[in-house]
């Protein structure tokens, strides 16, 4: 095991994140609550990478505090939990894990589509209530085959999705930033365009500052009474008070949820409603795919030691 010089840890690293990460490195961590202020006095200034995994991320005001922050190696696609404005303006790079877990957040977004529109959770839950013996057959439900699905957000994830769903005969519209050229699938020119004309709207858009509140009210009207919503993005690309006032209210169809705006904590609205679905956050939580992720962020550690670049950099590092 190495001690390598100028790393910290920062934050609750994923538990396969952080046994591989033992097995090669001992790593120290930045205390969190009173012992942070001191540990960053006498130790910021040889600080030159940081690991994270997650909760609480790295902020402009830790990196503030890193005058010769070099690197931030990030386990995980998303980097919502680092600020890259800030990363820029240091001329710090940034790493994350993609591709690697694609294909199994897709599947869990196949997964909650299946399970929203069909109402299969429901349908169990009816079982295991006894209610089927009581109340007899299950209400009719709407089918997955021929829908239309608009992505919001057609990268490595969405791309993914599209192509599980067309397994489903589903008509495929996205939108992004930029129309994809050469892209198969319908384009169209604002979440607002893309919600009104399909019936399921899935999020596999990146989540940041950019991307906050994205799917807002006027998207959610738009998507409609009897359009569904699947979430496997970011809670933070959604207004979630409007979206549980609308499934509440009967203002959407139904909504699977892979993640929220303040997790662990899900809006207790939700909670009795047979029409949403609510995962704990479980789009790349398999065994190989958490392993291969904590594997790429530990290559990206390793090639910032040995030659100073990464291998999956979101932002390189600039020459301070």
């Amino acid at each position: 095991m190495t001690i390598p010089d100028g790393v910290l840890g920062i934050g609750e690293f994923e538990p396969t994140f952080e046994a591989e990460l033992a097995a090669r490195y001992q790593i120290p961590r930045l205390p969190d609550g009173p012992g942070r202020a001191e540990y960053l006095a006498e130790r910021a200034a040889g600080i030159r990478v940081v690991v994270t995994s997650g909760r609480p991320g790295v902020d402009a005001e830790t990196m503030a505090a890193l005058p010769v922050l070099e690197a931030i190696v990030n386990n995980g696609a998303g980097v919502d939990l680092i600020d890259l404005d800030a990363a820029k303006r240091h001329g710090v790079g940034v790493s994350n894990t993609p591709d690697v877990l694609s294909d199994t957040v897709a599947d869990t977004a196949l997964g909650l589509l299946l399970m929203t529109v069909r109402r299969f959770g429901a349908a169990d839950r009816y079982v295991r209530g006894g209610r089927w013996a009581r109340g007899g057959q299950f209400p009719y439900t709407g089918d997955v085959s021929g829908l239309r699905v608009g992505i919001l957000g057609l990268g490595r994830i969405g791309s993914a999705i599209a192509t599980r769903l067309l397994g489903f005969d589903c008509a495929i519209a996205y939108h992004n930033r930029n129309r994809i050229a050469g892209s198969p699938y319908r384009y169209a020119e604002s979440p607002v365009e893309l919600a009104e004309s399909v019936d399921v709207l899935v999020i596999a858009t990146t989540g940041d500052h950019g991307t906050r509140h994205l799917v807002d009210r006027g998207v959610l009207h738009a998507l409609g009474p009897e359009g569904y919503l699947i979430n496997i993005a970011r809670g933070s690309v959604v207004d979630q008070d409007a979206l549980v006032e609308l499934v509440a209210c009967g203002g959407l169809a139904g909504a699977g949820l892979d993640v929220f705006a303040d997790e662990p904590r899900v809006p207790t609205e939700l909670l009795g409603l047979d029409n949403v679905v609510l995962f704990p956050h479980i789009g790349s939580a398999t065994a190989r795919t958490r392993r291969a992720m904590a594997r790429l962020a530990i290559r990206n550690l390793d090639s910032y030691l040995e030659t100073g670049e990464l291998v999956t950099p979101v932002l390189r590092p600039r020459d301070r």
